[in-house]
């Protein structure tokens, strides 16, 4: 009787907590779809009250300055996760292939991004860029450009997270995979691009999501570093204090199509697993079989 209470209590806290998680975003899903009378502008007033469904607030999405700041928001996002994926992966096996001290030495500074208030990280890129612009108009060359400064600084702050989630599939593999495949004839960069990378490839994938989700949630940083008010966080924290107000739908669309990446993930590995699990199986059958 205890053991069924405590499961019961255990799904009905676990049901309580992804309620809590997700009501509020089911919630603006469904009123993406309202008839806002006042410019569709999010706020306590309106957001609450039923006007009736429309899909003004979708057709309209991508016009005008709301368009521009979503498309460039993906841009950068794309780039940046792939650049971050791509630096983050080598870092991560050049971190893993050192020694004890100076691994732990250059693992423990690379995580320091990670706990790094935003602000201060933003502060930080405003000044440097600043300095280097300055340096750069008295050597009278091109200064860095607003989507170069974004790039820059978005990739900086995700390269962390891609370290974090490919070093744990690193230690689960084997060291004497990349020794076999050197053994079979492959070269050290053969070996390197067949037998350890897809070995790894879970942890590139998942480090390839943080650093696209960290760059769309990104709004501190963007906001320091760049003069443009079209990048998708800071023009919606500007529209949001003017009087044009928030299209909701904008959310919507950076939402769904984030929620669909980490299903065909999360499916994608659990499939995997399940196929492991099946040929060891199999594996240990055989082994009983030949006994």
């Amino acid at each position: 009787m205890v053991k069924k209470l405590s499961r019961s209590f255990k799904y009905v806290y676990l049901a309580l907590m992804i309620l809590f998680l997700y009501i509020p975003i089911l919630y603006l899903i469904v009123f993406s779809f309202n008839d806002f009378s006042t410019g569709r502008r999010i706020s306590y007033a309106n957001l609450g009250a039923w006007k009736g469904f429309t899909l003004h607030n979708y057709t309209t999405l991508f016009t005008g300055e709301a368009g521009q700041a979503l498309l460039l928001t993906l841009e950068v996002a794309g780039i940046t996760s792939i650049l971050a994926t791509l630096i983050g992966t080598a870092a991560a096996i050049g971190i893993y292939s050192m020694k004890k001290r100076p691994r732990n030495l250059v693992l423990n500074a690379s995580q320091l991004p990670m706990v790094n208030p935003d602000l201060v990280t933003g502060i930080t890129f405003m000044m440097l860029f600043a300095f280097v612009n300055t340096l750069l108009v008295k050597l009278s060359l091109k200064q860095v450009g607003d989507v170069a400064k974004l790039l820059i600084a978005h990739i900086s702050f995700s390269i962390p997270y891609v370290i974090f989630s490919v070093m744990p599939r690193l230690r689960q593999s084997s060291d004497l995979l990349y020794e076999a495949a050197m053994d079979l004839g492959c070269s050290p960069m053969q070996a390197l691009f067949k037998a350890v990378i897809p070995d790894i490839m879970p942890g590139i994938t998942s480090g390839f999501v943080m650093a696209l989700t960290m760059s769309l949630d990104d709004f501190v940083v963007s906001y320091f570093v760049s003069d443009l008010k079209s990048v998708l966080s800071v023009y919606i924290y500007s529209a949001a204090r003017g009087a044009k107000g928030v299209n909701p739908a904008l959310a919507t669309v950076i939402f769904i199509p984030l929620v669909t990446l980490l299903l065909v993930v999360n499916l994608r590995r659990i499939a995997k697993e399940r196929e492991y699990e099946i040929q060891n199986r199999k594996v240990k059958l055989k082994d009983k079989g030949g006994k």
